[in-house]
């Protein structure tokens, strides 16, 4: 998987309460739209169109196990790495957004850059692998 990018918000999402890692449902969707750390919530992301194997909103993710030691809290996600497996020619995209679902915004986490667009053809698959030892983000 590419770099994990923060989106700015996410630290003032944090300290006012608008994500709980314990019940909210966190997704993630593609886009081929470059997204900025100062981007907030979904409706400032250009997700790819739905069809050919892609639904909008993007895949939801299994939460696998959070928590604490020593001061640094890893969240850990998923069981099963989300992929798509294009039916078509599904949209081309280039950078994975992860947010949250279940917050009214869809307030954004974090964005990994695959480096060149991707483009799926009919039996093509993407997966997104994310980190089962160190999880999909840290706080320290």
């Amino acid at each position: 998987m590419a770099t994990y990018n923060k989106f700015n918000a996410f630290v003032a999402d944090l300290a006012n309460k608008v994500h709980n890692f314990g019940s909210d449902t966190f997704k993630i969707m593609l886009t081929n739209t470059a997204p900025t750390a100062a981007n907030a919530v979904k409706a400032d992301i250009t997700e790819i169109s739905s069809g050919n194997g892609y639904s909008t909103g993007g895949a939801s993710l299994t939460l696998t196990s959070s928590s604490q030691s020593g001061g640094t809290y890893s969240y850990k996600a998923t069981a099963a790495n989300p992929t798509w497996t294009a039916s078509g020619n599904m949209a081309t995209f280039r950078y994975v957004v992860l947010y949250n679902s279940t917050a009214a915004s869809g307030n954004l986490i974090a964005w990994w850059d695959n480096g060149s667009g991707v483009s799926l053809t009919t039996g093509q698959t993407f997966t997104v692998t994310l980190d089962g030892t160190n999880g999909v983000f840290q706080i320290a």
